[in-house]
């Protein structure tokens, strides 16, 4: 039998610092359901409006659902949306602030991904084909290695 060794990484050593991350992903979906979404007429509601509350109540939880994340003081949650021109598909990006010895790149992603499942489970009854797609960290700033600007 393999032992395992995982544990929480001690950070009591390390400076507060201001920390930024952003992070997104990309929910596609077919020309009817994108039209129903920006025209805000889903049996369920306003569906870009509790997926920016999901992504935001995601992101305050992740050390919760993530096992070795630190708690952290998140200072703002911001989520927005985006249509790009060439797809039918909703852009999500989520920026995370706060101070503290690590960084804020888990909260960012869990928000953008909360964000978009909040959205496929709002669109599901209608459109079973969406794909949740290129979820990545696009900036994070703060902390001992610097900044970090996704290629």
């Amino acid at each position: 039998m393999t032992k395992l060794d995982t544990r929480m990484i001690d950070v009591s050593d390390k400076k507060d610092t201001q920390r930024l991350a952003i992070a997104s992903a990309c929910i596609s979906m077919s020309t009817n359901t994108l039209r129903k979404v920006k025209a805000k007429r889903t049996p369920k509601g306003d569906v870009l409006s509790v997926a920016q509350a999901a992504g935001i109540m995601a992101a305050k939880q992740t050390f919760g659902l993530i096992p070795l994340c630190h708690p952290l003081l998140i200072t703002s949650i911001f989520i927005d949306f985006s249509f790009p021109s060439k797809k039918t598909a909703i852009v999500i990006e989520a920026t995370v602030r706060g101070k503290g010895k690590t960084g804020f790149e888990m909260e960012a992603l869990m928000a953008a991904a909360v964000a978009a499942l909040t959205i496929y489970d709002m669109c599901k009854m209608f459109d079973q084909d969406m794909t949740i797609t290129d979820m990545r960290l696009i900036k994070k700033t703060g902390g001992k290695s610097g900044t970090y600007i996704a290629r």
